[in-house]
């Protein structure tokens, strides 16, 4: 479960990225690459569906961290020191026997 949700985050981390990308800022970024989206996203242009779409992301981003984060604890919070059978581990000397 904690791999696939570990796919997720790294999912989530490259589309946040993009999207902050594609924003319009005061130099274009990479929104210049885009083309013309204004017709796709009505007259205002990706601006609002790009900001609304970063936010939503982040917050996916941030309960699947919170998620992982869960399941990991839970995960481990049993020690594998805790299965060692230490009856059958540790040799015994017989102390009664004596070398004279």
């Amino acid at each position: 479960m904690i791999s696939t949700l570990l796919v997720v985050q790294i999912l989530l981390t490259i589309f946040i990225v993009i999207a902050i990308l594609l924003q319009k800022s005061s130099s274009i970024g990479l929104g210049a690459y885009s083309g013309s989206n204004e017709s796709m996203f009505g007259a205002k242009g990706p601006a609002g569906f790009l900001s609304k779409a970063t936010f939503a992301l982040a917050l996916l981003f941030v309960l699947n961290t919170l998620a992982m984060g869960y399941l990991y604890n839970q995960e481990k919070a049993h020690s594998v020191a805790d299965t060692i059978n230490t009856a059958t581990s540790v040799p015994t000397t017989d102390i009664n026997t004596s070398t004279k």
